[in-house]
Formats: C-alpha cells, sequence, structure tokens
C-alpha cells in the first residue's frame, strides 16, 4: 500500500476520532449555540494557543512560502512572521478586553457601539472576507493532494476530500472539535516540518554545502529577497487584522476568562513565528536542486519527491494538516456570523439548545456549500480579492478606539469608517491605475483614519461604550470534563 496515503488516512481517523470525542464533550456542556460555535467559551490555554497557530499556518504559510523563498530567499518567511506579531501583540493589548465583553461577533461589537447601520455593513464586510479566504481553503487543500499524491487525486478530488474532512469536523462537533484537531495539527505540522527539512538539507549535504553550492542571489538576506516595503505591508496587514478578523477574535470570545486569551495569544504567537522561515529553506533548497522551474508553486512538491516516502507522507500529513487547522476556523467563523448577525435577527426567540445547535450544523453546510461552490467557479477572481482582508483597518481603527479612548468615537463613526474601508478596496481592485502604493493597506489606513477623525469632529452622539469589568471566571466544565474523561 502507499505509504504516503497510509499516514494520510492514519491523521483522518484520527482528527474523525477527535470530532466524535468533542461532541460527546459539548453534549455534557448543554449550552446549545454556545456550546457548539464558542465552545461554551471554555477553552483553554493550550487549545486557544493552537487554534491561533493552526488558522495561521495555512497553505499559504508553508506552500506559498516555500513558492516565494524559490526565488527570493529566506525573506519569504517574514509572511508569517507577521502573523505571529500579530498574535503576540493582541495578547498584549486586546485579548482580555475581548474576551471580557460579552458579545459574539465583530458585527454585534460594532453594533452595541456604533448602532444598526455599522452592525448590518459590518457583518457584509466580514462575511465577504471570511467565506473568500474559507474558499480558499478548498483550492489549496485540492492543490496539496493533487500535487503529492497525483495517483490518487485529481485536483477537483483532492478538493472534495479537504471539504469533507473539515466539514465533518465542524459539523460533528463545533468549535471545540476545531481546538481538539488544533492540537493534532499543531503536533503533525512542526514534526512534519522537522522530519522533511532534516531529510532535504541531509539530500544536499547539509546547510554549509547548501550555501556554498547556490548562485548568488539573495537567498540568507533577512529582508533584501523580498523587499522592506513587502515585509512592512505583511505587518500591517497581519497586525491589523489580527485584532479584528472573526475566525481571530472568535478564539478570544471563546477562551475560559480573560488572562487565557491573553496567554494563549501570546504563545499561540510565538508558536507561528518560526514556521514561514523552516518553509522559506525547502524553497531555497528546491532552487538548487531543480533551478528553472516554470511554475515556482511546484518548489515545494517537487523537493518531496527526494526524500524517503515514510518522511513524505508525515510531510504531506503536515501540509494538510495546516489547510485543514485553518480551514476549520474559518468555516465557523463564517457560520457564527450568519448563525449571530443573519439569523438571531429574523428568527423567533425561545429555541431550545438542541434546535440551536441544529441551526448551527445546518449553517455550516450552507456556508460550507457557497464557499465550495464559490472554490470552483472563481479561482482568478479569489486571488485577487485576497486583498480584502485590509479591510479589518476599519475594524480595528474603531476596536482600539474603544479600547484605549473610548470618550472619543462618535456613533456615526461606525458606518462611514467601515464604508470607507471597503470603498477603497473596491477601488483598488477594480481600477489598476490607482495603485499607487505597493499594497492597499497603504491606502486604507490613513484614508480610515481621516474618515474616522472627521466623524469625530462632526458627530454628536457619543458612541456606545463597551469596556466591562473582568467577569469572574466561569466554572471550567472543559477541563473537569476532559480530566473525568481521562
Amino acid at each position: 500500500m502507499n505509504v504516503q496515503l497510509l499516514i494520510l488516512v492514519i491523521y483522518v481517523v484520527a482528527l474523525a476520532g477527535v470530532s466524535l470525542f468533542a461532541n460527546h464533550l459539548r453534549k455534557k456542556m448543554k449550552k446549545g449555540v454556545t456550546g457548539y460555535l464558542l465552545a461554551g467559551r471554555q477553552l483553554p490555554v493550550i487549545m486557544v494557543a493552537t487554534m491561533l497557530a493552526g488558522l495561521a499556518i495555512g497553505g499559504v504559510s508553508t506552500v506559498g512560502v516555500a513558492q516565494n523563498a524559490y526565488t527570493s530567499g529566506i525573506s519569504a518567511g517574514w509572511y508569517n512572521a507577521a502573523w505571529g506579531a500579530a498574535g503576540i501583540l493582541v495578547g498584549i493589548f486586546a485579548a482580555r478586553y475581548l474576551r471580557s465583553i460579552q458579545v459574539v461577533t465583530i458585527p454585534e461589537m460594532m453594533g452595541k457601539m456604533f448602532g444598526r447601520k455599522a452592525h448590518v455593513i459590518g457583518a457584509f464586510a466580514q462575511l465577504l472576507i471570511m467565506m473568500v479566504i474559507t474558499s480558499l481553503q478548498y483550492v489549496a487543500g485540492g492543490a496539496i493532494l493533487a500535487a503529492l499524491l497525483p495517483e490518487i487525486f485529481t485536483f477537483h478530488t483532492g478538493m472534495i476530500a479537504t471539504a469533507a474532512l473539515f466539514v465533518g469536523i465542524a459539523l460533528t462537533g463545533g468549535y471545540l472539535a476545531g481546538g481538539l484537531a488544533s492540537i493534532i495539527n499543531v503536533i503533525v505540522i512542526y514534526f512534519g516540518i522537522g522530519a522533511a527539512l532534516v531529510s532535504s538539507l541531509k539530500s544536499v549535504g547539509g546547510v554549509t554545502a547548501l550555501v556554498e553550492s547556490l548562485p548568488s542571489g539573495p537567498w540568507f538576506d533577512p529582508i533584501s529577497g523580498v523587499g522592506l516595503a513587502v515585509v512592512t505591508a505583511w505587518m500591517v496587514v497581519m497586525i491589523t487584522q489580527g485584532f479584528s478578523l472573526q475566525a481571530i477574535t472568535q478564539i478570544a470570545f471563546a477562551a475560559k476568562d480573560e488572562s487565557t486569551a491573553r496567554k494563549g495569544f501570546i504563545i499561540g504567537g510565538i508558536i507561528i513565528l518560526p514556521a514561514g522561515f523552516l518553509c522559506a529553506v525547502f524553497g531555497v533548497i528546491a532552487a538548487l536542486q531543480f533551478p528553472g522551474l516554470e511554475n515556482s508553486a511546484m518548489a515545494l512538491p517537487r523537493l518531496l519527491t527526494t526524500i524517503t516516502p515514510a518522511i513524505g507522507g508525515v510531510f504531506l500529513a503536515a501540509l494538510w494538516a495546516a489547510d485543514i487547522s485553518t480551514a476549520v476556523g474559518l468555516l465557523l467563523g463564517s457560520t457564527t456570523l450568519v448563525m449571530q448577525d443573519i439569523f438571531a435577527k429574523v428568527w423567533t426567540e425561545g429555541l431550545s439548545p438542541r434546535k440551536e445547535v441544529f441551526l448551527s450544523r445546518i449553517s455550516v453546510l450552507v456556508v460550507s456549500a457557497l464557499t465550495f461552490f464559490l472554490a470552483l467557479t472563481a479561482v482568478s477572481i479569489l486571488k485577487m480579492v485576497t486583498t480584502a482582508l485590509a479591510i479589518t483597518v476599519s475594524f480595528t481603527i474603531l476596536i482600539l478606539a474603544n479600547i484605549f479612548l473610548p470618550g472619543l468615537s462618535k456613533r456615526i463613526s461606525g458606518f462611514w469608517t467601515i464604508l470607507a474601508s471597503i470603498l477603497v478596496w473596491l477601488v483598488w481592485t477594480l481600477l489598476p491605475e490607482t495603485r499607487i502604493v505597493p499594497h492597499v493597506i497603504y491606502l486604507e489606513w490613513p484614508i480610515c483614519l481621516a474618515v474616522f477623525l472627521l466623524t469625530v469632529v462632526v458627530g454628536k452622539e457619543p458612541a456606545g461604550s463597551i469596556v466591562s469589568n473582568s467577569e469572574v471566571p466561569e466554572k471550567n466544565e472543559l477541563g473537569d470534563t476532559l480530566v473525568e474523561e481521562a
């Protein structure tokens, strides 16, 4: 039997078991939609940290970084370092605040501070970002399986297999399953990367031989390969979205308490930091062994043909684990937006916890179907709209203002600042001649800040503040249940 496929099957079975166990624990919580979409707000530090790491280390952070490093060297690893910096900064400055407020989504937060219009436009913007990025995970998963197991998977069957796994995890055990699966995934990711990296370096004679054999270029320069402007853009984009993207903030919302959220984000950021630079080394090795590749995206897949099947199987599982972790967090984040910001506004109150979970699972299926269809029919469009992450600038400005300058914002600030961020992105996307800076993020920040400050001047009604005192931590049902099960 194909060794790589066998390792992949073992990995899938392990995640299926974790999902079923998570569903068993969730039923003991008896918290309805809160238990399903927020793990009963009981995630311990290790799950907060690994969920953040799993969300960050995806297909772009592995295959994409290696592709970039094939021509730019290890400076491509700053993509992940930017993610890690975002996690650490959110942990230091905002995680306690995010956990202390009793909200489920970022648009709900906008509504409480800035009114119904801000809630509606915030929900539209967050769903746009989340569903686009969720769709990309099907594409990444299909590409990984098709490239590394071409005798078994085509691109489309790889997409279907990827969808089946991460939708199954989300559908079965909800957010708690995502938390438990993320622990396995992060271990698999780093073990797979480490084993494959050692094997790949041995194949070229070690680090010294690699350095001496490479043609001249910025292979090991920390910045010049991709350039300071690109590194800065990555830092600004990732730190910006870290404070306000639903998939990230939902991890803080689900933490056991404020201290857990803070520690988990800082530890998660530290876990994320080295992954990009490690994967960048794969791209550098591929540049030596396979110079002149027409498609640099094949740098990492081609490199895997030089290592043993067993190590290749582990690394295949690691790459797929990276994609699955990202996908589960994004899918459940999108589902939470649908449940809280659409269903909760039109559905009558008084639903039983069982019906809440049923509706949540229906939402998972609907969101997964829509995003899968988008992935199948609009791959070229998806590549273009990944800059949509820059829209989170508006949310970050509004949230930070509420944390540090709660008396500054006005009621009208929310709607107009979010609208400005959407319009800037639309103009950048549809009118290429307006791209006077290297990345749209360099336009988003000054324009959104200007609009925000203008609303501060002309607005009369102050925004509502939702900064709360530290809450009394709830009983740690998840921790107690895990101990009982053990």
